[in-house]
């Protein structure tokens, strides 16, 4: 039986390799082992009754609803020009600095992080916006191209990330799960807002490696990061750069600040802090005189879209993790960690070493909803945090984006990257970066606070 579960796994793995749907996929490939095993008689018919019950779950849990309100705020600002603004008027700021371009995309980059959540979305804004403009002022292509890669996979670990919010609510369910299956009855839980918290530590320090990083080039090599005089930033006027940083950087800031803060001192929940959001997200484009029909028209399609994948994709992984349990997938996934040498460092670090390899061939949606779910059980019923773990494998999902030649954010680049750069210069260029990922995943598994001080000191 735990063969076939296996076989089920590897079977989704192949076909969605081969092109085929995400959520359809999911779906079918269980349906088929589902009815395979009803009619040589090793699987319980039964299974498939709790079907609905599922998807009533899903449709019915308020905290997914706040995925679809953070999407709309991401592709609202997007719409609203923010980044360039930002991009220009941090440029003017920092760009007299060695590397001080590099330091303002850092810091556009942690923004729009916060501002979207999604990977995909600030890779590609980013590389249209900055990547031109870092080529024009004399900067080394490689390094450029590793930089809005790096930076673009932010929205990954800063909150309010897309995928923290979907890890949360599966890991919420896999802790008590674990905690049933040890026998205790008086749930401890874990909540969206407090992988929110975890996330914020490591992804500020990480921002901060980037940086020195950065400013570590621009003093050993400057010819890679030249200086860029205030008369090379842009020729149109500009204006005052206090009104300029008033009018580009408070605006986005203040929201994002409204939004996380809300959720992390619990004023709000992660779903009505995601409405403030795309409040606010719509009011900024409306003072801005960035919103017309039209635009209002794209960025509610796209929401749709968006939300509509993510939702097929959590309904068909339902389906997935269903039948992979009534073949005793869990239980065998259970043993095998357990058994394996070195306890809970040995099952972590195979769990670490599966979810890296992954994700060059399945999007952080696949990965959270069908492997997230099969693995967590077992690792927290051998006394790992919830908040460090759900911090520890959001890292990693960054850092596999990043990985050549398969990682998400290189092909996002590639699309929209000049004919001038070229593949190998992008990945060269985010192999530092690789390097700086590894670094941050080691400092947060020696030390585990990183992710859990801010979580305990916002719920005393």
């Amino acid at each position: 039986m735990a063969i076939i579960a296996l076989l089920m796994f590897v079977t989704v793995c192949l076909v969605l390799m081969a092109g085929y749907p995400v959520a359809f996929t999911l779906g079918g490939v269980a349906l088929l082992f589902a009815f395979a095993g009803m009619l040589a008689g090793v699987f319980d018919p039964g299974e498939l009754g709790l079907i609905p019950n599922r998807l009533f779950g899903i449709v019915s849990n308020t905290t997914l609803i706040a995925v679809p309100l953070f999407v709309f705020m991401g592709m609202m600002l997007e719409k609203s020009r923010i980044a360039e603004d930002l991009l220009g008027t941090l440029s003017r700021l920092f760009g007299p600095l060695p590397g001080g371009m590099g330091i303002a995309i850092i810091l556009v980059g942690a923004l729009l992080a916060a501002s979207t959540g999604i990977v995909g979305a600030t890779v590609v804004t980013m590389g249209l916006i900055a990547l031109p403009t870092m080529l024009r002022q004399g900067y080394h292509p490689g390094i450029a191209s590793g930089l809005i890669c790096a930076t673009g996979t932010l929205g990954q670990i800063i909150p309010p990330s897309i995928a923290l919010i979907l890890l949360g609510d599966v890991l919420a369910t896999a802790y008590q799960q674990a905690q049933l299956r040890q026998g205790l009855w008086s749930f401890d839980s874990v909540s969206v807002g407090d992988l929110f918290a975890g996330a914020v530590v490591p992804g500020l320090v990480l921002v901060g490696l980037y940086a020195a990083y950065i400013l570590a080039v621009a003093l050993w090599r400057p010819h890679y990061l030249p200086r860029v005089t205030p008369a090379a930033a842009g020729d149109a006027p500009q204006p005052p750069l206090a009104r300029a940083l008033i009018t580009s950087l408070l605006p986005p800031l203040l929201l994002i600040v409204a939004v996380l803060g809300a959720i992390l001192t619990g004023k709000a929940t992660p779903t009505e802090a995601a409405a403030v959001g795309a409040t606010g997200a719509t009011l900024l484009a409306i003072l801005r005189r960035q919103l017309s029909l039209g635009r209002l028209q794209d960025v509610m399609r796209g929401t749709v879209r968006v939300t509509s994948m993510v939702f097929m994709i959590l309904i068909g992984a339902s389906v997935f993790s269903l039948v992979f349990h009534g073949y005793g997938g869990g239980d065998a996934v259970e043993r095998l960690l357990t058994g394996l040498p070195g306890g809970a460092f040995g099952a972590m670090l195979m769990v670490m070493l599966l979810i890296f390899l992954l994700g060059f061939i399945l999007d952080f949606i696949e990965i959270t909803f069908v492997v997230v779910p099969i693995v967590a059980p077992a690792l927290l019923m051998l006394g790992l945090d919830p908040i460090w773990l759900g911090v520890m494998i959001a890292l990693n999902l960054q850092t596999s984006f990043l990985t050549p030649p398969f990682g998400f954010a290189l092909f996002y680049l590639r699309g929209v990257a000049p004919a001038t750069v070229n593949t190998a210069d992008i990945y060269r260029g985010v192999i530092p970066f690789i390097l700086i990922q590894l670094l941050m995943l080691l400092l947060l598994a020696v030390w585990p606070a990183l992710a859990t001080w801010l979580p305990g000191l916002v719920s005393r």
